[in-house]
């Protein structure tokens, strides 16, 4: 039903063709009787019939599709955990439960790396105002999280998100000319032809650097690509914190034991690349 491109494993859709094709069958099933209707996930169609796939999340998405053009009520996603947590607890002690929190608040989460819900699930619910329940099928009658409009309830508790074996890239221009537009635009466009996803960045007057996974990254293509023109250094064995809505005591919570390679702050984010000491 769900009508797509033929990108692989990350299809977008046809959400004018998918609408016709979902009311359809949909309603079809109600005008029958039927008062469940059962699909699967993750699965979509392109135009000439071929199967694709939704990519990661891509079952939860499929909810927020259904949901979206059949202007549903609300959605619930059950998961082995609790709900929406303020930390990984593999990574974190004493988890809390986010009982609450907006639309906006889900996706700046999950775009710093909460794993438990994918931006693209939560955008078509925020355009039509659909409430998404994240609740538990180990404890299936605890309350979970909702998602929804209202931002009253996200600064009530920092969030915690971790990112563990980074790389902290350095590229400072062999003649010290200032890194300038120029410079950006062939560096951008070398990552984004590797597919080299960036989780921080900062420059200066000669020098961009960049937070990257050391998995899906070549170092020594990076340095045959960029020594030409640039001095290159980095740093292994890294971890990214990012804290949502958070006070120094958090930060020097995190940070304990930990060396800082590079630190950025904004009004509601602090994001920190680190290195335990002892291992230095």
């Amino acid at each position: 039903m769900i009508r797509t491109t033929d990108r692989w494993r990350e299809a977008n859709i046809n959400w004018e063709k998918t609408e016709e094709l979902v009311s359809e069958a949909v309603n079809n099933e109600f005008s029958n009787g039927n008062s469940i209707v059962i699909t699967q996930g993750f699965l979509g169609h392109t135009r000439e019939g071929f199967t694709t796939t939704l990519g990661r999340e891509g079952s939860d998405f499929t909810a927020a599709i259904l949901a979206f053009v059949l202007s549903a009520e609300d959605v619930t996603i059950w998961k082995d955990v609790p709900g929406m947590l303020n930390a990984d607890p593999k990574y974190f002690d004493n988890t809390v439960l986010l009982e609450k929190i907006s639309f906006r608040e889900a996706i700046e989460l999950a775009y710093f790396g909460a794993s438990v819900i994918h931006p693209k699930t939560i955008q078509p619910l925020k355009k039509k105002n659909i409430p998404l329940h994240v609740k538990s099928f180990i404890d299936p009658h605890a309350k979970g999280s909702v998602i929804q409009a209202s931002v009253d309830h996200d600064a009530n508790i920092p969030s915690f998100i971790f990112k563990m074996n980074q790389v902290l890239i350095s590229l400072t221009p062999k003649d010290f000319s200032f890194v300038v537009e120029e410079n950006l635009e062939e560096i951008f466009s070398y990552l984004s032809r590797e597919s080299i996803r960036i989780h921080l960045m900062q420059n200066s007057a000669v020098s961009f650097s960049f937070c990257v996974d050391a998995d899906k990254v070549n170092l020594e293509k990076i340095f045959d690509h960029f020594t030409p023109q640039y001095f290159v250094k980095y740093n292994e064995g890294l971890e990214l914190v990012t804290i949502r809505h958070y006070d120094t005591p958090t930060i020097e919570r995190v940070t304990i034991d930990k060396k800082i390679f590079l630190e950025q702050k904004s009004r509601d984010t602090a994001r920190i690349v680190m290195k335990d000491v002892s291992v230095l």
